[in-house]
């Protein structure tokens, strides 16, 4: 087999697999695959920082209102809630007898 498909095949193996490859000696090659899968990571993790962007002062107090508004509006919803059907199970216990 030329060496060019060999590499090629090589790049094609799943990751899990690559990691527990034999070395040219027959030993499993586990610890230098972490040190390899480790610094993949890393290297991808700074990538993906360098694509964050931090919001400006302005979409920070907008999203923070938003949110606060939000709260008080599910805080009213569920007090609603919960006092309708607090009266429904007291209406449910007195009509049963349960409650005086």
């Amino acid at each position: 087999m030329p060496v060019e498909e060999k590499s090629a095949e090589k790049k094609k193996r799943p990751m899990a697999k690559a990691a527990i490859m034999n070395s040219d000696d027959g030993i499993p090659n586990r610890a230098l695959g972490f040190l390899t899968r480790s610094r993949d990571f890393l290297r991808d993790v700074r990538a993906e920082m360098r694509k964050v962007v931090t919001p400006s002062w302005k979409e920070v107090q907008s999203t923070t209102i938003v949110v606060i508004i939000s709260v008080f509006i599910f805080a009213g919803f569920f007090w609603v809630v919960d006092a309708v059907f607090g009266n429904a199970v007291h209406w449910l216990y007195t009509w049963l007898g349960a409650v005086q």
